[in-house]
C-alpha cells in the first residue's frame, strides 16, 4: 500500500513537471516569436531616416517634423525633429505635436465615412450624387458619380474662387452646386476640393450630422483617436504646429486652408487635425482589415473595395486615396501595388501597406513660417528607407 502511494505522489510530481515544463516551452516560444519580429528589422537602415530629415532641416525644406513607422503591429521607429516652430519664438518638436492634416481629411474622415454608409446601405457609389443631392444637378452635374468624386473624375475644377464662400456654408454650397464641368464625368482625372466639399455635404445629408460630428461618433471615438478631430479644443491647440499667419495671427490650431476656413472649420477636403500615434490607429485599423483591439469600424471587404486599384487618366488611384500618379512623390520606391496613400498641403503624408503589413506616417509643417518648405520628396524617402529596413 505504501508502495502504492509512493508511486502515485511520484506520478502527479511527474505530472506537474510536465505541465511547468509545457507552459514555460510556450511562454519562451511566444516571447522567442516576438523578439524575432522585432530583429528581423533592419535597425541600422532605419537609422538612415536621421540623415534624410537632418539634410531637409538644414535645406529649410520645413522647421520639423515626426515620422513614425509601424510593421506588423509593432512600432519600429518613432522620431521628433527640429521645431514645432521658429515664430513668433521657437519651440522644440515633440511626438505629440498636434498637425494641420490638410488634405489627408480627404481619405481618413471624408471617403472613409462614405465607405462605411456604402456598407450600411445608405449610398450607392454607382448612384449619382444628384440622387441624394438634388440640387447638384446642373450643367451636366447630376451624371457624376459619387465612386467618381471619389476618384477625381468628376470632372469638376480643383477649386472654385474663395469669394464663393465668404458668405457661409449654405452659400458655399450653393456657388458649388451652380458650377460648370472642366470635363465630361468619367472622362479626366482632375484633382479637386470642391468634390471631396460635395460628398462632406453628403455626409451631412445623409447622416444628418455635420462631418466633424460624424467622424467623431463613427470613427474617431471607436478607434479611440482621442486626438483627432475638426476644430481642436484649447489644449490640442496649445500643442499644435504652427502654419503661417492669417489677418495678422499666426495660425495654431486653426485650419489653414483657406476655404475650410470660411465654412467653419468643418470640410470635406481640408480642416482634419490629429497626432502620429492617432493616425497610426487608423492605420493599423486598415492593415487589420477593418478592426482595432476588437472594435470594428470596417468590414474586411469593404477595406478590400478601399485599397483596389482604379485606373484613371493619369495613372491609378483608389476610392479616396492614391496609388500611383504625379500626386505620389511622396510615396518612394518600395511600396507594393497594394499600397495607399495621399498627402497634405501643410506637409503631411500618409502611405499604408497592406501586403507588407507596413504603414509610414510624415507629418511636418513646412509653410512654416513663410510658405516656402517642400517635403514631397523627402517622405518619399523616408518611405524607401522604411522598406528597405524590413526583412
Amino acid at each position: 500500500m505504501l508502495r502504492i502511494k509512493l508511486r502515485e505522489q511520484r506520478l502527479k510530481q511527474a505530472s506537474r513537471t510536465l505541465v511547468l515544463v509545457a507552459f514555460c516551452l510556450i511562454v519562451s516560444q511566444h516571447s522567442f516569436a516576438q523578439s524575432r519580429s522585432a530583429e528581423t528589422v533592419d535597425s541600422s537602415r532605419l537609422t538612415r531616416i536621421d540623415r534624410v530629415v537632418a539634410d531637409g532641416l538644414r535645406r529649410g525644406n520645413m522647421p520639423g517634423c515626426v515620422v513614425r513607422v509601424g510593421y506588423q503591429g509593432e512600432v519600429i521607429f518613432e522620431k521628433a525633429f527640429g521645431n514645432r516652430h521658429v515664430k513668433p519664438e521657437k519651440s522644440p518638436m515633440t511626438v505629440d505635436t498636434v498637425f494641420d492634416l490638410a488634405s489627408l481629411t480627404k481619405p481618413i474622415a471624408t471617403a472613409t465615412s462614405i465607405l462605411k454608409l456604402s456598407e450600411e446601405g445608405l449610398i450607392d457609389l454607382d448612384a449619382p450624387a444628384s440622387k441624394y443631392l438634388p440640387e447638384f444637378n446642373s450643367h451636366g452635374k447630376d451624371k457624376i458619380t459619387i465612386k467618381q468624386l471619389l476618384t477625381h473624375q468628376g470632372g469638376l475644377i480643383p477649386d472654385n474662387s474663395l469669394k464663393d464662400y465668404l458668405e457661409g456654408r449654405e452659400t458655399a454650397f450653393a456657388k458649388i452646386n451652380d458650377l460648370t464641368l472642366r470635363a465630361s464625368p468619367g472622362e479626366q482625372f482632375i484633382y479637386s476640393d470642391v468634390g471631396f466639399i460635395v460628398l462632406g455635404e453628403l455626409i451631412e445629408t445623409i447622416s444628418g450630422l455635420r462631418e466633424d460630428e460624424y467622424t467623431s461618433k463613427h470613427l474617431f471615438q471607436p478607434l479611440k483617436m482621442t486626438e483627432t478631430g475638426y476644430v481642436p479644443a484649447e489644449d490640442l491647440k496649445a500643442r499644435a504646429a504652427i502654419t503661417q499667419e492669417r489677418n495678422d495671427a499666426w495660425m495654431q490650431g486653426e485650419v489653414h486652408d483657406p476655404r475650410a476656413y470660411e465654412m467653419d472649420g468643418v470640410a470635406g477636403h481640408a480642416g482634419l487635425f490629429s497626432t502620429a500615434q492617432d493616425l497610426s490607429r487608423y492605420a493599423q485599423m486598415i492593415l487589420n482589415e477593418g478592426e482595432l483591439d476588437g472594435v470594428r469600424i470596417l468590414k474586411p471587404k469593404t477595406v478590400a473595395k478601399m485599397i483596389a486599384p482604379i485606373e484613371v487618366s493619369s495613372g491609378i488611384r483608389s476610392l479616396g486615396w492614391d496609388k500611383q500618379t504625379g500626386y505620389s512623390s511622396n510615396k518612394g520606391d518600395l511600396l507594393s501595388d497594394q499600397a495607399i496613400g495621399h498627402g497634405g498641403f501643410t506637409g503631411t503624408a500618409l502611405w499604408i501597406d497592406p501586403e507588407k503589413q507596413l504603414y509610414v506616417i510624415f507629418l511636418s509643417n513646412r509653410v512654416h513660417p513663410d510658405g516656402k518648405g517642400s517635403v514631397n520628396s523627402l517622405a518619399g524617402r523616408i518611405a524607401t528607407i522604411a522598406v528597405a529596413a524590413l526583412p
